[in-house]
Parts: structure tokens; C-alpha cells; sequence
């Protein structure tokens, strides 16, 4: 499936949180939306990611925003993932890949010289009214927090 379109309405989706509980993207209507997209729970670079995100929290909630992180692992792994680096945000499981392939980020992958099927690294930023503002195909782990909040300061503020 196709990325969704910049400006289109943020398919839907409710998923299994790293405690157990559900969320609906409805849930965060009204809020600017980080969804990232992640490989795998405690890898390097997911780790990496994850802890730049948890670091700046203060500053994205003080500019109105959720952060919900998005991977294929079952929510026990996200539990201990969440834990392990004090995570301080919600992290998603799409066991099924259902909502990666609503928003066109499973697929065809390359890493490390071979190729396979898996989550590609995307952020996808919603605006207040759930639609797609920007989405970053070329994410780097270690600057992604920093990444998001320019774009978020640049052009919803």
C-alpha cells in the first residue's frame, strides 16, 4: 500500500499500548500527533530513537504534542522495552502489520546488504485534525527527536 497523501485524514487504527490498554488515533483528536514507525524494540537504533524521544518530552508536551511509537512486536516486548529505558510515552504493538500497511510502511526493505519484507523507519506528523503534515521516510535515530520538533516549530506553531 501506498504512503498516505500530505494533507489527507491519518487512516484509524486502534492497537494494544505496552500496558495492555487501547488506543484510537481518535483518542488523540485536538493534539499534534508524532506516529513513528519502528523495526524492532530494543535494537540499537529503535533504542536510540526511543531515548531522544523520551529526553525531549518535556519540551514536545510543553508544544502540545502525543508521541505514539509503532512496531510489530507484541506489547510484553514493549513492556520491557518501556521499562529498560524508562520510556516515557506510548508505544504501540501492530503485531499483524495491519496499520503499517494502512500506512504504507511495510514492505520491501534493505539492511546491511540484503534485502526482506519488514517496518520501514517512517514518522508520519498529524496535525490537530488528524491529517498528515509531514512524513519523514529518512529518519536518523539520533536526531529524530530533534528532527520532528524543528518541523512541528517551523510549520505548526
Amino acid at each position: 500500500m501506498a504512503l498516505p497523501r500530505i494533507g489527507s485524514k491519518a487512516p484509524a487504527f486502534t492497537l494494544q499500548d505496552q500496558n495492555g490498554d487501547k488506543h484510537s488515533l481518535k483518542d488523540y483528536s485536538g493534539s499534534t500527533v508524532v506516529l513513528y514507525f519502528y523495526p524492532k524494540a530494543m535494537t540499537p537504533g529503535c533504542t536510540v530513537q526511543a531515548c531522544g524521544i523520551r529526553d525531549s518530552e518535556k519540551t514536545l508536551k510543553k508544544i502540545g504534542v502525543e508521541v505514539l511509537g509503532v512496531s510489530i512486536d507484541a506489547y510484553p516486548r514493549l513492556t520491557k522495552f518501556a521499562e529498560r529505558d524508562n520510556l516515557n510515552f506510548t508505544l504501540l504493538s501492530d503485531e499483524d502489520h495491519k496499520v503499517a500497511d494502512k500506512y504504507g510502511v511495510w514492505g520491501l526493505k534493505k539492511f546491511m546488504g540484503r534485502e526482506f519484507i519488514g517496518l520501514k523507519r517512517t514518522t508520519f506528523i498529524l496535525d490537530k485534525e488528524g491529517k498528515v503534515r509531514c512524513i519523514m521516510e529518512k529518519v536518523n535515530t539520533k536526531t529524530h527527536h530533534d528532527d520532528v520538533m524543528k518541523w512541528i516549530k517551523e510549520n505548526l506553531s
